[in-house]
């Protein structure tokens, strides 16, 4: 009898996406990560945090927004349903690397990591809202959307990357540089989930719990990582010419510096100016684009050969094929 084959198999046997596909699926998945970022701040800067007031449904009797709560609704509602473009965007990578010939297993794996992100994420979020935006799910919402977007990251990098073993492009002591560069900006991330957490933007306009800490001492803290990060980020510009780094990995370098001082000048005057919501939510954009410049300048000091295998892969779905 014929075999049965998946779904995915039986794309694959019927397409092979270009390279430049594959590449262009992993990027939309990290533009709309961004973009869920960035409306999701949105939604609290605006106060709609509970426009939707309970989880997966809007209201207890609608699964959708009803005039009755009004923008705040609409709001929230339209961040929901940005899920599910994001969900898209990761379907497209899915299948993108699944047809692609020969087959790509670790791109396959990552676009599966992101697939098992977003729905995670989805249930979070609906913690969250059953909480009433409880600040310690409210920060773990946005951590996990940070997950996502370094996986759908590093998804964009490696299609641009063979599948050879990793060679390192610089002395051993920068790449470290590099890595610690990675840690001190994942922190900082961190960090700023508290300065949020204690600050005035609770996300709805009824009375939310707060983070018991101090807004001033934490965001001072808050500062003192954005200084290391700034600091690291020169020694790896200035180190990577010492050693003279390929020129892309300089590019990349100089790339970080340009992000981190638009997000420093944000950050100083929201801070002098009284958290203005606008500003916050330019400073969430400039935090999602820090953190993609900052894997993307560790990523460049190693790199992945192209190598083609002698025989075709093996396919991942046989095992769940049926005779």
């Amino acid at each position: 009898m014929e075999s049965v084959l998946t779904p995915l198999a039986h794309i694959a046997r019927r397409w092979t996406p270009s390279p430049r596909t594959i590449r262009r699926a992993a990027l939309s998945a990290v533009v709309m990560t961004v973009v869920i970022i960035v409306t999701g701040g949105a939604v609290r800067l605006t106060g709609s945090g509970l426009g939707c007031d309970t989880w997966p449904k809007c209201t207890d009797d609608s699964l959708f927004t009803t005039s009755e709560q009004g923008i705040h609704g609409a709001i929230e509602f339209g961040n929901r349903m940005l899920t599910y473009v994001v969900s898209a965007a990761v379907g497209w990578v899915i299948i993108a690397a699944r047809s692609a010939k020969p087959w790509r297993r670790e791109l396959s794996r990552l676009g599966w990591l992101q697939f098992w992100i977003v729905a995670l994420n989805a249930v979070i979020g609906g913690i969250t809202v059953r909480l009433e935006l409880n600040p310690w799910t409210v920060a773990i919402h946005f951590l996990a959307a940070n997950a996502l977007l370094t996986v759908v990251t590093v998804t964009w990098i490696r299609t641009g990357e063979g599948d050879g073993a990793a060679r390192p492009r610089v002395p051993g002591p920068v790449r470290r540089l590099g890595w610690t560069l990675v840690v001190v900006a994942g922190l900082l991330v961190a960090a700023g989930t508290t300065v949020t957490g204690s600050g005035k933007h609770a996300g709805d306009s009824s009375d939310v719990p707060r983070m018991p800490f101090d807004y001033t001492s934490v965001a001072q803290i808050h500062a003192l990582l954005a200084w290391a990060v700034c600091a690291l980020a020169v020694a790896m510009f200035f180190v990577l010419r010492v050693v003279d780094a390929p020129d892309d990995t300089r590019a990349r370098a100089r790339d970080l510096l340009l992000v981190l001082l638009a997000q420093g000048g944000i950050g100083y005057v929201q801070y002098f100016t009284g958290v203005p919501e606008v500003l916050v939510g330019l400073h969430m954009l400039g935090s999602s684009l820090m953190w993609i410049a900052v894997l993307r300048l560790a990523l460049s000091l190693r790199e992945r050969p192209d190598t083609t295998p002698e025989l075709p892969a093996q396919e991942p779905d046989a095992a769940l094929a049926t005779t």
